[in-house]
């Protein structure tokens, strides 16, 4: 088996046991405890932040400055000036797209 199968395995084993240990120790009740609520709400944010900081800096495990880097700041201040999300995506595309034109 390749390394890339036994960990595909394994993920998909301790998701399994995550999913058939959640009504166990929770029973019927429907709703998760305070903690875990808590815990929840704050574990997307970085997660989701780290992503975009991997795919906008890294290429081949070196860093890099590119165009990318444009279009994650226009992201940001688009974000920042509360625009709505398709267009955030659309003046981070055009933003990314328009430097390459110009300086590649």
């Amino acid at each position: 088996m390749s390394d890339a199968t036994t960990v595909i395995v394994l993920l998909a084993a301790g998701t399994y046991c995550l999913k058939a240990l959640g009504p166990l120790y929770f029973g019927n009740s429907r709703q998760l405890p305070v903690k875990f609520q808590e815990i929840a709400l704050l574990l997307p944010t970085p997660l989701i932040a780290a992503l975009v900081v991997t795919s906008t800096f890294s290429e081949n495990n070196e860093l890099v400055l590119d165009a990318r880097v444009i279009g994650l700041v226009a992201a940001a201040i688009a974000l920042w000036k509360k625009l709505p999300f398709f267009i955030v995506v659309i003046i981070a595309a055009a933003a990314t797209a328009l430097w390459r034109l110009a300086f590649s």
